[in-house]
């Protein structure tokens, strides 16, 4: 018998059916979000938090919800816009604090991560919107959390950790790149409509993981690096008389 998949941002679409999710609940937490942002936050923070909504707008909202129910690569973007572009605005637009050891966040980051793309857990996320929604949020919070701390943290420690979680992001992407059979059932028939196997949308989806997405990190980890060393300094000429 096989099993129906249908995630929370419904059916697999068919090519070229450009679906909004326009749940009210959704669209209603966004709009209380942008407007508390917009009350509360001030100049740079507010720009960060702003921007950080308009990427879960795409995210959840925009027809990349739908198409992540049919391609894993899609929902691979989804969750890259979700931990290297959304995180890292909302931890711009928080205040700065102590959140615990950088090195604690970083691992949890990545355990997370990790843990949500297992089969098992993955399947369990697209067939349930409660176990949705806790994959959702567990990488968003685990995400910001690793992120104020490599903001408040000193420029070598965050270089270190970036190039850390770069690492920890590049091993699943390699991992999903060169295996030889599909993992993930929810999308084993739902590839063909757009031209790929399974297989070929989940080495694109490790391929996205593993150059687009780690390479994030490692150019936050050169613009910290860069800012620690700070620019060249002109080195003064003495004219000497003849």
């Amino acid at each position: 018998m096989t099993t129906v998949w249908i995630p929370y941002c419904g059916p697999a679409p068919a090519p070229g059916d450009w679906r909004w999710n326009l749940d009210p609940v959704l669209l209603l937490v966004l709009a209380l979000a942008a407007v508390l942002i917009g009350w509360r936050l001030r100049g740079g923070q507010r720009v960060a938090g702003l921007a950080a909504i308009a990427v879960l707008f795409v995210g959840f909202v925009s027809p990349l919800c739908a198409l992540s129910s049919a391609l894993f690569a899609a929902r691979t973007v989804h969750h890259v816009l979700l931990v290297a572009v959304a995180a890292p605005l909302l931890a711009w637009a928080m205040p700065v604090r102590r959140v615990g050891p950088l090195t604690l966040a970083t691992a949890v980051q990545a355990v997370v991560f990790w843990s949500w793309h297992a089969p098992g857990l993955y399947s369990a996320a697209l067939s349930n919107d409660g176990v949705y929604w806790l994959m959702q949020l567990s990488l968003l919070a685990s995400s910001v959390w690793f992120w104020v701390g490599v903001r408040n943290a000193s420029a070598p420690s965050a270089v270190g950790h970036l190039l850390i979680a770069m690492v920890a992001m590049g091993f699943v992407g390699a991992l999903l790149t060169f295996a030889e059979q599909p993992l993930y059932a929810p999308h084993m028939l739902t590839t063909a409509a757009f031209g790929m196997t399974p297989l070929e949308d989940q080495q694109a989806a490790g391929l996205i993981m593993w150059a687009p997405a780690a390479a994030i990190y490692l150019i936050a980890a050169l613009v910290r690096l860069g800012s620690w060393i700070g620019p060249d300094r002109p080195v003064a000429r003495v004219d000497q008389a003849t």
